[in-house]
């Protein structure tokens, strides 16, 4: 009987997993029930808990995270969604997507929640992470690949796997001809409120068509309002060059941005707490390829998608659980990620695309553009009620079924 055991531990894949975002722990608890031994290398010095703004886990990622033990979690903190009323810069209704009935669309948590808690249900899980881990280079030789880090160290495992994000080093390293990032031609912004005069609509998310920028809030049941904007920007900025424009500023803009806006939305940006988020907002299309030799990439890391239809975290969950799917089941590394690349490449660029058309919908400021959007949206909105994006929320993966090559 000892003698299976030590062949079974000897004989479990190790995978270096680089990032600790959303897809670097959800693929390594979803690995670990694989049979594999997983180990997270994060990038930061620390862990960025209470860092940055929030974003949308459609009902498709809940179901993951349910696998996970996570889902109750993210429902009892976040908000609710299931409606979103569209208003013109001129307080006009034009119409309403969604319904109150039935399973909501997902809900709204702040960026960091959503990190400390599938980190900690890693760590619960006695999965090691480690910080202070910048990759410096990858070697592959034959059975093996060796992570290189900044600091000097090394790790050495059976396979690979990049879940660093939109700028993934580890996608330098390993798909040197993978296209870059591509900017959508828009900045995002947001933050928190308190003590505006708004009032609270359970599952109700507000969008409304400035007269020179779309911004969006949903209110929280404690009254506090998460709220965000999104602005044509010229060029191409980076994170860093928008960080050189001071606080005071950015606050100076928005305040001027939205002043003649209906209300609550001067209000709002009036009564915004701590600091304001800003962004340049990237996705990516296609590449050539997902992954070489021992390493593979999943989520924002090789199909980055535009926050637009709130897709982002979902879909980085279903690739950690379609990936451990295709290494369970699949012995050969190479033919396993081959495998899950095309499981996964038509439904992720199918929604990149989709997410970068609402993009482009939401920013029309010239007055005949405008004329024709608040014509016609209405009648867009009663379609989109009738034809439901049923096929990107209901997506469904089922553990038990075997992944076949």
């Amino acid at each position: 009987m000892m003698e299976e055991v030590l062949n079974i531990m000897a004989n479990k894949k190790r995978a270096l997993i680089i990032g600790c975002g959303i897809a670097g722990p959800a693929a390594a608890m979803f690995l670990k029930q694989a049979g594999c031994d997983p180990v997270i290398y994060e990038a930061m010095p620390g862990h960025d808990d209470y860092k940055g703004l929030f974003l949308n886990v459609g009902r498709n990622g809940l179901r993951v995270l349910q696998k996970l033990g996570v889902e109750k979690t993210v429902r009892a903190e976040g908000i609710e969604m299931r409606v979103m009323n569209f208003q013109s810069g001129r307080g006009k209704f034009l119409g309403q997507v969604g319904s109150m009935e039935g399973e909501p669309q997902g809900y709204t948590v702040k960026r960091g929640f959503l990190h400390k808690a599938l980190r900690e249900a890693a760590e619960r899980e006695n999965i090691p992470v480690h910080f202070g881990k910048r990759l410096a280079g990858v070697q592959m030789n034959g059975s093996t690949v060796t992570a290189v880090f900044e600091d000097g160290s090394t790790a050495e495992g059976d396979v690979l796997i990049g879940c660093d994000g939109i700028h993934s080093r580890t996608r330098e390293l390993v798909v040197p001809n993978a296209a870059k990032p591509e900017y959508t031609g828009l900045i995002s912004f947001g933050g928190f409120a308190r003590g505006a005069a708004v009032k609270r609509e359970p599952g109700v998310q507000h969008m409304i068509f400035g007269k020179k920028a779309f911004f969006g809030y949903l209110v929280k049941e404690d009254g506090e309002i998460f709220w965000f904007g999104n602005l044509s920007w010229p060029g191409t900025p980076t994170r860093k060059s928008l960080q050189v424009i001071s606080e005071t500023e950015w606050r100076r803009r928005f305040h001027e941005l939205y002043r003649f806006d209906p209300d609550p939305v001067p209000d709002i940006i009036q009564k915004t707490e701590g600091g304001i988020g800003v962004y340049p907002i990237y996705d990516m299309l296609t590449q050539p390829a997902w992954h070489r030799g021992r390493a593979v990439l999943i989520g924002d890391a090789i199909h980055a998608v535009s926050p637009n239809a709130g897709q982002g975290a979902s879909l980085a969950l279903e690739d950690a659980m379609v990936l451990a799917k295709c290494m369970r089941d699949i012995d050969d590394a190479e033919k396993a990620f081959a495998r899950f690349e095309a499981l996964r490449r038509e439904r992720v660029e199918r929604i990149v695309k989709y997410s970068r058309s609402i993009g482009q919908r939401k920013h029309a400021t010239n007055p005949v553009q405008v004329f024709f959007r608040d014509l016609m949206l209405p009648i867009f909105l009663k379609s989109a009620n009738k034809h439901s994006n049923e096929w990107m929320y209901d997506y469904r993966i089922d553990w038990e079924e075997k992944v076949t090559g």
